[in-house]
C-alpha cells in the first residue's frame, strides 16, 4: 500500500523506477537523462525516456534528489527591503536565475541594520540554504569575513566590500556617464544627492561623476554634493537644500531613482519644472520612471546578469583576478533632461 508520501493529491506517485519501468531502460539511465543540470542528450533512448516519463506524469522529487547530493538547492537572500523597488527587481531576477537550474531563493529582509544582517543569516542558515547572497554590504562591516572564517558560501551583490566575492554593477562608470550626458547638454553647476556612504555603489557613482567633471576641467564643489539614504523623503530634502544655495544648480545626477523621484516632488513644491528650470537624471531604471509625468533619464542597471554572476560565484564559479564580476549600466535619456538655458 503507497503512503502518504508516495502519493500526489491521492494518487500514487510516479516515480524513477516506473518511468525506467515502462521506457524498458536502467533507473540509473532515466536518472541521467531526466537530470536538468546534465547537458541534454537527443539520442533516441533520451527521446523515448522524455517521452514515457511526459506520458506517466512524472515530476521530479527535487527535495529527495537534494538530500542524496547533500544540499537543499535553496539559497538565501539578504536585501535590506523589498519596498525598495530596486532589491525587489534584484531578488526577483536571482529567483528567475534559480528557477532556471532547479534551484529555489527564499529572502529575508533587514531594514539596512547591520546586526539584522546576522540575525537574517542565522534564520536563513537553520533552514538549510546552500549559500547567502546579500546585497547588504556596507563599509567596515565584517559580517563577510566572519560567514568566510565560518566556511559559509555567500556572495556580495549590488553593494561589494572589495575582497569577497561580489556581483555588482559598474557604478563609477554609471555615474560618469551621468555627468558626461549632463556636460554635453552644457551644465556647469550640476548638484548631485549622494546617498549613504556606507554603500559602495552611491560611493562608486559620486566617483564617477567626479572623474568626469575633472576630464572637463572642472572640480566638483562640495556644496552641492549632499549625502542621503535611498528613500524618497530623503531626495525631497536633499534637493530643497541644494535650491537655497547661491548659485543653484542647473541639473542634478541622484545616485538612485527613489530619490530622483523624491526630488522631481521636492522641486514641484518649490514651483520649478523639470526640465525647463532644472534638469535631472536617476539610476537603476526601476518601472515607474519611465512612466512619470516626466519620463526620468537614468541608468539601467542588468540585474538579470547581476543575478547570473552571483549564482555563478556562488557555485565555485570563479578564478583569483575574477572575484569581483562587474556588469555594465546603460545610460537611458528620456525627458528629465534638457540643455542648460
Amino acid at each position: 500500500m503507497n503512503s502518504k508520501a508516495d502519493e500526489i493529491f491521492g494518487q500514487p506517485r510516479i516515480t524513477i523506477h516506473s518511468v525506467a519501468a515502462a521506457a524498458g531502460v536502467s533507473k540509473s539511465t532515466v536518472s541521467r537523462i531526466l537530470d536538468e543540470r546534465l547537458p541534454r542528450s537527443d539520442s533516441e533512448t533520451a527521446r523515448r525516456v522524455r517521452k514515457v516519463a511526459e506520458e506517466l506524469g512524472y515530476v521530479r522529487d527535487v527535495s529527495a534528489a537534494s538530500l542524496r547530493r547533500g544540499n537543499t538547492m535553496t539559497i538565501g537572500v539578504i536585501v535590506p527591503r523589498l519596498t525598495d523597488t530596486v532589491m525587489a527587481m534584484l531578488y526577483e531576477a536571482l529567483a528567475k536565475a534559480c528557477s532556471r537550474t532547479g534551484r529555489f531563493a527564499i529572502v529575508a529582509t533587514t531594514d539596512d541594520k547591520p546586526k539584522a544582517d546576522r540575525l537574517a543569516a542565522e534564520s536563513l542558515l537553520k533552514r538549510g540554504v546552500d549559500g547567502l547572497i546579500l546585497s547588504t554590504a556596507r563599509e567596515d562591516d565584517d559580517f563577510p569575513d566572519d560567514l568566510a572564517k565560518r566556511g559559509i558560501p555567500y556572495v556580495l551583490a549590488l553593494r561589494t566590500d572589495g575582497h569577497s566575492l561580489s556581483s555588482v554593477g559598474d557604478d563609477r562608470l554609471g555615474g560618469y556617464l551621468a555627468a558626461r550626458h549632463l556636460l554635453d547638454l552644457g551644465h556647469r553647476r550640476i548638484g548631485v544627492i549622494a546617498g549613504p556612504s556606507y554603500a559602495s555603489s552611491s560611493r562608486g557613482r559620486v566617483e564617477g561623476f567626479k572623474q568626469a567633471l575633472e576630464e572637463a576641467g572642472l572640480s566638483a564643489t562640495p556644496a552641492y554634493i549632499i549625502p542621503s539614504t535611498f528613500g524618497i523623503e530623503s531626495g525631497a530634502v536633499a534637493v530643497e537644500t541644494l535650491m537655497n544655495l547661491s548659485p543653484r544648480p542647473t541639473a542634478i545626477f541622484t545616485v538612485n531613482d527613489n530619490t530622483a523621484i523624491g526630488a522631481l516632488s521636492g522641486l514641484t513644491k518649490l514651483g520649478l519644472s523639470v526640465p525647463q528650470d532644472i534638469s535631472i537624471v536617476g539610476y537603476n531604471d526601476i518601472p515607474i520612471v519611465s512612466h512619470l509625468p516626466t519620463p526620468l533619464t537614468t541608468l539601467r542597471v542588468p540585474f538579470e546578469q547581476i543575478a547570473s554572476n552571483a549564482l555563478d560565484l556562488l557555485a565555485g564559479d570563479d578564478s583569483d583576478d575574477d572575484r569581483i564580476r562587474i556588469s555594465a549600466p546603460t545610460l537611458i535619456p528620456r525627458k528629465s533632461t534638457a540643455p542648460a538655458r
